[in-house]
């Protein structure tokens, strides 16, 4: 059984919506809320067993605190494999997914990817060399499907320890 981390913001948790950024870290040993929308793309043997959330505006005031949490968090649960996002076009949320990513990959073994749309560009460009980055595209645009396919393929490679190189040309910044 592949064990999928994800990490979300308070929206995409389910948890509230703007008015909710403040939400300070937190999780559940299930899927919550947008974690749903992989339950498509999942194998039998494959489930998203836990959801890190956090509120953007809380994130944005404890940057530094918050990533480092997650990421401690992540390596006590020990995942086979962690999707940081999907964030969509929504900045702050991208920033927390690319931090925390970056973070996991840094100071754990455990495979990590990211997923955020080009609007992102300034995170994308900052993290893109330190945690997996997978095109997607802003809420409500075209292609949700293939990058939700694609995320969870390169979690697949990753903790099978497969080549990316053919991903990383095309689906990873």
């Amino acid at each position: 059984m592949m064990e999928i981390l994800i990490v979300l913001d308070q929206i995409q948790a389910g948890l509230g919506g703007t008015e909710h950024g403040d939400l300070p870290l937190g999780g559940k040993k299930i899927a919550l809320g947008a974690a749903d929308m992989f339950d498509k793309y999942l194998n039998k043997d494959e489930k998203i067993t836990t959801t890190l959330f956090c509120g953007d505006e809380y994130y944005m005031k404890n940057k530094n605190e918050v990533s480092l949490k997650l990421a401690a968090m992540i390596n006590k649960l020990k995942p086979d494999a962690v999707i940081c996002g999907p964030a969509f076009h929504y900045v702050e949320y991208a920033e927390m997914c690319a931090q925390t990513g970056a973070i996991v990959s840094e100071k754990t073994n455990i495979p990590v990817v990211a997923a955020m749309s080009k609007e992102c560009s300034d995170v994308i460009k900052e993290y893109s060399n330190k945690v997996d980055i997978v095109k997607m595209p802003r809420k409500g645009g075209t292609g949700l499907s293939e990058s939700l396919q694609d995320i969870i393929d390169v979690c697949r490679k990753k903790v099978n320890g497969d080549d990316l190189n053919e991903f990383k040309e095309i689906k990873i910044y």
